[in-house]
């Protein structure tokens, strides 16, 4: 992303004086007025002072990449390319240069610890991160991020298989504000559904460890109010850790976990109070891998991107 940039600079060295005119009080309040998306692909490509403006560390406490990916028709084999992920990993460190130390709320997909260790290095306010599908998101980055993002309170680690109960346990002890965990696996009693998009090597990388997971949200995690663990391989004995640690729970989503029972659900947590809304496991799988409109019933990873929606 950087090479882009310098490379848009060079393109504007002569610039419009229309349009270079402005002063940098009026682009900021024309720009704060855009989207994300528009400033990407558009007001960046005026002039360089118009690219200028659009790093003011103002415009970037928030780097949301979801609508991007969700308003994209299908998914695409492409995002899990060493290539993609390198210009996923550029935005992102762009953003945070620019940005000051100002970030609050980071939701991208395909990144991995190149970026994350710089957020972890620059955004101490950060409350909101989202990095699901990061094959290349390790323990390293989040135990980092733990130290250096002790603000957080929502996290999204969904379909990260190299994050293990470890980075649970040091985000638990040190990010003591996180209320909402999403800690969603892909479909591993129906994986056909992934065959053609996620890397054949990775579904079989799908972690096996619920219960000690269970027993890091259970044990150092008190303060949960939200917690998603869709797929996960947690059992009766992990369910019953998480109830009786996080006693203050209102959501819990466990579909698609194959190991507990709903009597196991009821047995686990009927001393919780505060809950209003359990999503229990269900067996029904469509198995619709070779229809023509193959992944028209994937919900589990139901946002979509294309690679050229930034022009990264």
């Amino acid at each position: 992303m950087a090479d882009d940039i310098n490379h848009r600079e060079e393109q504007h060295n002569s610039d419009d004086s229309g349009w270079a005119d402005l002063t940098h009080e009026c682009l900021l309040n024309i720009l704060t007025r855009l989207t994300l998306e528009d400033r990407w692909l558009s007001t960046m490509l005026v002039c360089k002072s118009w690219l200028q403006a659009s790093k003011d560390p103002s415009l970037h406490s928030v780097f949301d990449l979801e609508s991007s990916f969700k308003s994209r028709p299908s998914e695409s084999s492409r995002w899990w390319t060493p290539e993609f992920e390198r210009k996923v990993d550029n935005m992102l460190r762009s953003v945070v240069d620019w940005s000051d130390g100002r970030l609050v709320e980071i939701r991208v997909r395909h990144c991995s610890d190149r970026s994350l260790s710089l957020v972890a290095q620059r955004c101490p306010n950060l409350e909101v991160l989202s990095v699901k599908s990061c094959p290349n998101v390790t323990d390293d980055s989040m135990i980092k991020l733990a130290s250096g993002c002790p603000k957080l309170k929502e996290l999204d680690i969904s379909y990260c298989y190299e994050i293990s109960h470890e980075s649970l346990l040091v985000l638990g002890r040190k990010c003591t504000n996180i209320s909402v965990l999403k800690r969603n696996l892909m479909n591993w009693l129906d994986p056909s559904q992934h065959i053609g998009i996620v890397p054949t090597s990775y579904l079989n990388a799908c972690p096996q460890d619920g219960d000690s997971e269970a027993a890091a949200i259970g044990n150092f995690m008190p303060q949960i109010l939200h917690l998603e663990l869709r797929f996960s391989k947690l059992s009766a004995r992990g369910l019953a850790l998480i109830s009786q640690g996080c006693k203050n729970l209102e959501y819990l989503d466990l579909s698609g976990c194959g190991n507990v029972t709903s009597r196991d659900i009821v047995n686990a947590t009927s001393g919780l109070t505060n809950l209003k809304n359990v999503k229990k496991p269900n067996f029904y799988i469509p198995r619709s891998g070779f229809h023509a409109e193959r992944y028209g019933h994937w919900r589990l990873y139901d946002d979509r991107f294309q690679t050229d929606a930034f022009r990264i």
